[in-house]
């Protein structure tokens, strides 16, 4: 009796401990991540800032928007999967920030451009220093969280990066009333005050950016701390980091993780960044838009990213009980729905707009599809780390030549090629989502049946003990 009570007095201290640090500490490590997140609001700056009066400075009238897209898509592509190998290796919390810092700086010096050749080069070298940031940071929150946590955190980035696009929208109008001061046109206003407002952000990441558990230094937790957040992971069966071997690397590439997760991933990018609505509000002739209101209407697509973001998380997490394919599978319907109507183009306007802003459900897919891919690669810490590196190179490779061919700016607002074409990419994820799942579930039967088979170092270690097998904890030394 003594040993029951015992035991039911040290299972409630261990919960509270771990509430304690999960609500005190642990959810602090999110605001982190969020917080490095925030500085990509000068990526908005390219699209939106060149529709609005650049395109004039720089004499961009054809399908040069569509190159300086695609500059900066190749150093993403070039830079992602090694960068991504690399935080596996390297402190995050020394690695995330000083990428910050070179983007920061190269932000800043965008303001230098005479010329589209100098925009694609800046384009280029902004993206090389980007690479592998989202994923790497969604990286680091499934080396946090447990999966009845993870998706409301993946998401909590994902609307931290879309509420930085929102307000990215009312700084570019502030922007393009600050043109002709000192002899700067507003959009070169803009990248200097978004390097003001990243800088300091980058180097505070230094510091409120933690490690993963497994590096994680007594600077944010405490021993018992750290241990325990390995613990939480060591229960999820999530994989502590593991020597790379020819044998990991084949084993990564012949599996269906990397493949089905990166193309579904390429399948809901639907317009790959284009510009949509800007460039509706731009062409439109009546009525007309002025420069702000080409800049604010289409903030409103990145507060639907947010809302979508968060509800479809708190969805999944709760209603749904971890469950990730049928919110996938909804946002896969909302988005055939969505871009069949514009494909169709000669709808209400009132719906036209409703179908601009519910394109931005997509992606708050995203943090969904990579809390999935985080979860369906649990037990290998390298292949998690490729695997969302990957999914994010392959919408980048996609996004590198699709625009060219069915979102020519030239053929802007109608795109009825790139409408068509993300129609029919919206409808094979129907069958791809239900596909994945049903791989997963095999995959995980089958982790189950190894789990509860006798080892035989068990057998061993047993013998003469009868029938009880006793298990002796795991504990990480740091």
């Amino acid at each position: 009796m003594k040993m029951l009570v015992r035991d039911i007095a040290d299972s409630l201290t261990n919960m509270l401990r771990e509430k304690s640090f999960f609500f005190d500490r642990n959810d602090g490590t999110v605001d982190g991540i969020a917080f490095a997140y925030i500085p990509l609001i000068q990526k908005t700056g390219t699209g939106f800032g060149l529709i609005s009066n650049r395109k004039e400075d720089l004499d961009m009238f054809g399908n040069e928007l569509n190159y300086a897209m695609t500059a900066f898509t190749v150093g993403y592509i070039i830079g992602e999967i090694p960068r991504n190998i690399l935080l596996t290796r390297i402190r995050p919390s020394i690695y995330i920030p000083a990428l910050q810092v070179v983007w920061t700086g190269l932000t800043l010096c965008s303001c230098a451009i005479t010329n589209t050749t100098g925009l694609y080069v800046m384009r280029f070298l902004i993206g090389l220093a980007e690479a592998g940031y989202y994923p790497g940071l969604q990286f680091m929150i499934g080396g946090w969280y447990r999966k009845d946590e993870i998706a409301k955190r993946a998401c909590i980035l994902n609307a931290s990066g879309s509420i930085a696009m929102l307000f990215s929208g009312f700084l570019m109008t502030a922007a393009t009333r600050l043109g002709g001061r000192a002899g700067l046109p507003g959009w070169k206003w803009l990248f200097i005050i978004d390097g003001i407002i990243s800088f300091p952000i980058a180097i505070a990441s230094f510091y409120f950016l933690p490690d993963l558990p497994q590096s994680a230094s007594t600077r944010f937790f405490t021993k018992e701390e750290i241990q325990l957040a390995q613990k939480r992971m060591l229960l999820e069966e999530r994989k502590a980091r593991e020597p790379f071997t020819v044998a990991k690397v084949k084993k990564v590439l012949t599996s269906w993780h990397i493949w089905l997760l990166s193309f579904y991933y390429i399948f809901i990018s639907g317009t790959g960044g284009t510009p949509i609505f800007p460039q509706y509000l731009k062409l439109h002739k009546n009525p007309t838009y002025t420069v702000q209101q080409i800049n604010l209407y289409p903030t409103g697509v990145f507060a639907v990213q947010a809302v979508s973001a968060v509800a479809y998380a708190w969805v999944s997490d709760t209603m749904l009980n971890g469950r990730r394919w049928p919110i996938l599978l909804f946002g896969a319907t909302l988005n055939l729905i969505t871009w069949a109507s514009l494909a169709a183009w000669h709808i209400p306007v009132g719906w036209k707009w409703t179908c601009y802003y519910l394109a931005g459900q997509h992606v708050g897919l995203s943090g969904i599809a990579f809390t999935w891919a985080n979860e369906i690669c649990t037990d290998d810490n390298e292949e998690r780390a490729i695997v969302l590196a990957t999914m994010n190179t392959a919408v980048g490779v996609m996004t590198t030549w699709l625009p060219l061919l069915v979102w020519q700016q030239v053929e802007a607002p109608e795109y009825r090629k790139g409408f068509i074409t993300a129609s029919c990419l919206g409808a094979i994820c129907l069958f791809l989502i239900p596909l994945i799942q049903v791989l997963q579930d095999k995959e995980t039967v089958k982790r189950c049946q190894r789990a509860v088979e006798p080892r035989d170092d068990d057998r061993s270690s047993t013998s003469g003990v009868g029938d009880e097998v006793k298990t002796v904890p795991t504990v990480v030394e740091m």
